[in-house]
This record gives structure tokens, C-alpha cells and sequence, in this order.
């Protein structure tokens, strides 16, 4: 066997098969994947195998395989057969392979087989894509569970999987789990804290540069991103700072009885409702309905036999405090000393 190597598609016009040349069966079970070759133990890169099972016959001299990807020079490769092997091997199977094209992951390429000479309505073509992991997941909201599976996936190699916020770049969470080449299973479980937006599952191969596979299953979840709410006691301000990137509209509002929130352009520190519009959807919120901003508190502490009450404040204020004692007649707390004391910062009462 000879072969020549050339990067022009215009060969010649085809010619008329000859007799008893059955043009349906020339090729089959054309298979086309992925493998890596090496020189050395660092030099390895992608190629595009290509093989076919051909009816050989005195009239086929060789094979034109030609590979053709957006925006590089089309690749060709004749395969060719000598004289005496096609004397020898006229009505027999042979099967050809070329694993010589480059190719990186996910690069999409159209393959092309003719026979030498050219013949007419002998040809086959197929397009192939160099496989880079395709991600499907199922959610378990109660557990907070990504099971996710890859298919496609490069054969002979490890697939990374993690979980990241989507920013300019993905940031991964500390959730990655890597999947064993030899493993039957090709899927993991990967846990979330919410259900964010911008949260992503991101794949790759264990391929120098190999490009990344990302799947966002939360993305029309912009409800989550109220978690961002915080609320300073000090200046009575509201700030909003969202996990994930997005556009945004947010204003105070003000709760009508007919409970349409209605902005208020000029709103005061006090006013309890925050109203978030995003991508012609909108949300409303009580901030302090469910008492998640506390100015102070009280902690109580049991030291060398008597108690010590603690009582923090972030903002100047005015308390009363009452001693109470219950007792075996009544479940209620009996108040029997009050004081009143004027809190800066932190006071301890004992």
C-alpha cells in the first residue's frame, strides 16, 4: 500500500464505474472516533480515526479520505493499493484506516470517502464532532443533590466534574468529583447549598486545553437572589448584594391594602418592603416580617453558681429589664425587679 497526502478538494470530475462494479457495496460499516496518539510521553494530541471495510476489486487503485473544518485548510489522504495486492485480493474484504488528522475537542468536522479513480455514485460523507462530555442531571431538592451522568465522552480518558458561580469566569464551589476512566458508571452526586442561578455543573476531559461543558439547571430561579438582603441598624439602610450577576431594577415600595406594593422614589430607612424586577419579572419581599434583622439581643450565662445576663445592642436604645421567678403553683414568670438602663454597645448585668 502507497498513500499521498494533499489539501485540495478539486479533484477530477468522476468518471463512469465500470462494468460489474456494484457501487453500494464499495465502502461499509464506516466507523469514525476519537483516539490519541504520542511521541513521547508528554507529546500526545487528538486524531480522527477513520475506518472502512472495502470490496476490493482490479478497477479501485486506492482511497480518498478528505476531512474539511470551518475556517482550516481542507486535509486529504489517498490510500492507495498496488498492482499485484489488487491482483491477489479482486472480490476480497480489506479493510482501510487513517488516524492521521488532527482534530481538538469538540471540533466538527465532515468526512468524505471516495475511491481512486473517481468514480461516479461512489461516495460516502458524514459529519463528526470530537466528543467533549455531555452533561444530564436529575435535582433532589429535598437532599440538595445534583446526579449527574456524562455521555460522550472521550474514550480512554478521566472526566472532571464540578459545580461553579457563573461570573466572568466559573468559580468553582469546592463541590468537583472526578469520574475513572474504567468506571462503568459514568455519573456522581454533587451537592448545593441553594439553588442559584449562576450555580453551574461544569465538565472537561483530562486533555491539555480541553474545553469546558457547562449546564446551568437553576437558571430561571432569580428568586434566589433575595438571600442578598442586609440590613445596617447603624445608618437604617437596606443593601441588596446578589450572588449571582444580573440586571436589575430595585426599589422600596410601600403595601397598599389592596396589597399592590407601590414605589416610593423618596423612601425613608423604615419602610419594611423591597420590591426586585428582573428580565420582566418581579418580586416583592418583607425584609423584617420574619425578624431576621435583630438590633440586639440577650445571652444568658450560668457561671460559679449565679447567672450572668449579657446584653448586646448595634443601635443606642432605651431598655427595660425585669427578673422574673417562676414557681410550682404557676407556669407563668413572675416579675419581681425592673430596671431601667439606657444600653450603648454591650452591658452585662449579673
Amino acid at each position: 500500500m502507497w498513500h499521498q497526502v494533499f489539501s485540495d478538494l478539486f479533484s477530477p470530475p468522476c468518471q463512469n464505474p465500470p462494468e460489474g462494479l456494484n457501487t453500494s457495496t464499495v465502502f461499509h460499516n464506516i466507523s469514525l472516533s476519537t483516539v490519541m496518539r504520542c511521541e513521547g510521553r508528554q507529546q500526545c494530541s487528538l486524531h480522527l480515526r477513520i475506518t472502512t471495510q472495502l470490496q476490493l476489486t482490479e478497477a479501485i487503485h486506492g482511497v480518498s479520505i478528505c476531512t474539511v473544518t470551518a475556517g482550516i485548510m481542507a486535509n486529504c489522504r489517498i490510500l492507495g493499493f498496488k498492482k499485484s495486492s489488487r491482483e491477489r485480493m479482486s472480490g476480497q474484504q480489506v479493510e482501510v484506516e487513517n488516524d492521521c488528522t488532527d482534530i481538538s475537542v469538540s471540533q466538527r468536522s465532515q468526512v468524505i470517502v471516495k475511491t481512486v479513480p473517481n468514480y461516479c455514485g461512489v461516495i460516502w460523507t458524514d459529519t463528526y464532532q470530537a466528543p467533549a462530555g455531555r452533561l444530564s442531571y436529575d435535582v433532589n431538592s429535598e437532599r440538595k443533590e445534583l446526579n449527574v451522568s456524562v455521555s460522550d465522552m472521550l474514550e480512554d480518558h478521566n472526566y472532571h466534574l464540578r459545580l461553579c458561580l457563573k461570573h466572568f469566569i466559573c468559580a468553582g464551589t469546592g463541590a468537583n468529583k472526578l469520574i475513572k476512566k474504567e468506571e462503568p458508571v459514568k455519573s456522581v452526586i454533587l451537592p448545593y447549598s441553594r439553588p442559584l442561578p449562576c450555580l453551574c455543573i461544569e465538565g472537561w476531559s483530562t486533555v491539555m486545553d480541553a474545553p469546558r461543558v457547562q449546564v446551568c439547571p437553576f437558571k430561571d430561579r432569580l428568586e434566589e437572589l433575595w438571600f442578598g438582603i442586609n440590613f445596617d441598624p447603624l445608618e437604617g439602610t437596606l443593601s441588596w448584594e446578589p450572588t449571582c450577576p444580573v440586571r436589575a431594577v430595585v426599589a422600596l415600595c410601600q403595601k397598599r391594602e389592596d396589597d399592590v406594593c407601590v414605589d416610593l422614589p423618596h423612601a425613608s430607612h423604615n419602610v419594611s418592603r423591597k420590591k426586585f424586577t428582573a428580565d420582566s419579572k418581579s418580586w416583592t419581599r418583607c425584609p423584617f416580617a420574619d425578624a431576621k434583622f435583630q438590633a440586639w439581643e440577650v445571652v444568658v450565662t450560668k457561671k460559679e453558681g449565679h447567672e450572668d445576663v449579657t446584653m448586646s445592642s448595634q443601635i443606642n436604645a432605651t431598655f427595660s429589664v425585669g427578673l422574673c421567678v417562676k414557681s410550682e403553683e404557676s407556669p407563668e414568670c413572675r416579675v419581681t425587679k425592673t430596671h431601667i438602663m439606657h444600653l450603648v454597645g454591650t452591658t452585662r448585668l449579673t
